[in-house]
């Protein structure tokens, strides 16, 4: 979601900390990997490159979004919060990450409420659409 406001190396390293993301809790499932190619087929214009491995530490990709604008700050969290809500199950490992995220990229309580909201807006309006094409 709106990862096209990321610039080229932003764009890079978001996928490097999605592919964290899914990778956190074992090995990723249909779901995630399903949500993935989907997040690098909106990055179209990095796609071709991007070689599915991390290509720095999840500590130096994170500093480095910590010195980028809040506006991007913002839609890597959004789109963190995506991955992890996709697969409805919790898992204590991405709570946690996504908690770091959080702080380190200084992202308020009531920004958090927000984003997530549009999250559970987004997948409430998949349900419902996907309700109403099969009746």
């Amino acid at each position: 979601m709106f990862l096209s406001l990321l610039n080229r190396k932003e764009m890079l390293k978001f996928l490097d900390l999605a592919i964290y993301m899914v990778d956190i809790d074992g090995e990723p499932n249909d779901v995630e990997k399903r949500l993935l190619n989907k997040m690098i087929a909106e990055l179209d214009t990095v796609k071709d490159e991007y070689s599915f491995r991390l290509t720095d530490t999840v500590e130096n990709t994170i500093k480095f979004f910590t010195e980028s604008n809040q506006v991007v700050k913002n839609v890597v969290y959004l789109n963190l919060v995506s991955i992890s809500m996709e697969d409805d199950l919790y898992n204590t490992s991405e709570l946690l990450f996504l908690e770091n995220i959080q702080k380190e990229f200084e992202i308020s309580a009531e920004k958090r409420r927000e984003l997530m909201s549009v999250v559970y807006a987004q997948r409430d309006l998949r349900e419902k659409t996907i309700r109403i094409l099969k009746n």
